[in-house]
């Protein structure tokens, strides 16, 4: 309990229920060795706080950039919202530090996964918008995560990263770089997969997510950030 309070100084939000935010940071893994069989994972929430997450982005790129086309606009939400970004507010608040899993998971090293921290960042906002609604979430995101838009808009952040890593490795290495499945893992139903970005003659980073296309454009971020662009 007393770490969930401490969470709750983080968020710089104080819930009614508190069982939402321990669900909301309880990994499947967890229950595989928890003697509590009342307790829940947090998928449901990260589905809910997915769609909270879109909404509110979307009504703040429409009412500050006027001047901008749909297209922009999605473009600029698809950056906002994907797994490297919120997995970097995560860190910054130190979320991963609360966030229970399995013994196996923490020793792979599960607390600093980006898509898990993107999972969890997601999970709780579901946890704040059942609890304290709509509005709070705003405010929440607010200070979190919208003051990253501007940045993403004025440097085009949001150019897809496999496009942009494509033209740094054809223009510097004469290459077009490839994508290869190094591990695929869990249940059909939530897949993690691990994609490794290579060139001929190296190879690049690795990249995580729920589908192949995320790990690739996972992979190819990190890429981008290994090449110093």
């Amino acid at each position: 309990m007393r770490e969930l309070k401490e969470l709750e100084n983080i968020l710089k939000v104080e819930f009614k229920d508190i069982s939402l935010l321990e669900r909301a940071t309880t990994h499947r893994s967890y229950l595989n060795e928890a003697s509590d069989n009342s307790l829940s994972n947090n998928e449901r929430l990260e589905f809910l706080g997915d769609a909270v997450l879109e909404l509110i982005v979307s009504e703040y790129l429409f009412s500050t950039y006027t001047d901008k086309a749909e297209g922009e606009l999605t473009s600029f939400r698809a950056a906002t919202v994907r797994t490297t970004t919120l997995a970097e507010v995560s860190r910054k608040l130190g979320l991963g530090e609360f966030l229970k899993m399995s013994k196996g998971e923490e020793d792979s090293g599960g607390k600093d996964k980006d898509y898990l921290l993107a999972n969890l960042f997601e999970a709780i906002l579901g946890a704040i918008y059942l609890d304290k609604g709509y509005a709070v979430c705003k405010d929440y995101l607010y200070r979190v995560l919208i003051p990253q838009i501007d940045n993403i808009v004025r440097n085009r952040l949001d150019i897809d990263p496999k496009t942009k890593l494509q033209e740094i490795t054809q223009a510097q290495f004469k290459e077009t770089p490839s994508y290869e499945v190094v591990k695929e893992e869990g249940p059909d139903h939530d897949k993690r997969f691990t994609v490794q970005a290579k060139i001929s003659s190296k190879d690049l980073s690795t990249g995580e997510g729920s589908s192949k296309q995320r790990a690739e454009e996972d992979a190819a971020e990190k890429s981008l950030k290994m090449l110093e662009y």
